[in-house]
């Protein structure tokens, strides 16, 4: 069989892409419901750094998260055209705040790789690297991320 009629095509994942405190993030495309801008958005309450309140969306209310504060430490100045990703998780509708969207990268299952230094899993929100024509993009289990329930306390020494 030649090279270029190969039996078996494994699929692609598109992921959105987005950038947080100058590196390029990407979360699941399937898991994006829509993409705003903040001023578009009802909001009620801004009472933390990270958890920027609550907004309502289509007549849908959900909590804000600010990933530029969460990564950087520190609140980010807000202006009216700030990005903000509406997500449908597993368990709820969310918005979160980032730095700027990009685009929507294909990504073949050859192009992910593990991210080097965290030990094949060590953290479990982490899908991997993308990288596709020079970009390199941290792929983020937005599901795991966002969980209240986080599974730290299951990694017992017996």
């Amino acid at each position: 069989m030649h090279k270029d009629t190969m039996a078996f095509h494994p699929a692609a994942n598109q992921f959105l892409s987005f950038r947080l405190g100058g590196l390029e993030y990407g979360v699941d495309f399937g898991k994006v419901q829509e993409l705003r801008i903040i001023r578009s958005l009802e909001r009620f309450a801004a009472d933390g750094a990270i958890v920027e309140g609550v907004a309502v969306s289509r007549g849908v209310i959900m909590p804000i998260v600010d990933m530029r504060a969460a990564f950087c430490g520190h609140p980010v100045v807000t202006t009216p055209t700030t990005d903000v990703i509406i997500l449908k998780l597993s368990t709820c509708v969310m918005g979160m705040v980032v730095d700027g969207v990009t685009d929507v990268v294909t990504l073949y299952p050859d192009q992910i790789s593990p991210i080097p230094g965290t030990d094949g899993g060590a953290i479990d929100y982490l899908i991997g690297l993308g990288v596709t024509e020079g970009r390199r993009l941290i792929l983020v289990d937005i599901d795991r991320l966002m969980s209240i329930d986080k599974k730290s306390s299951d990694r017992h020494v017996a």
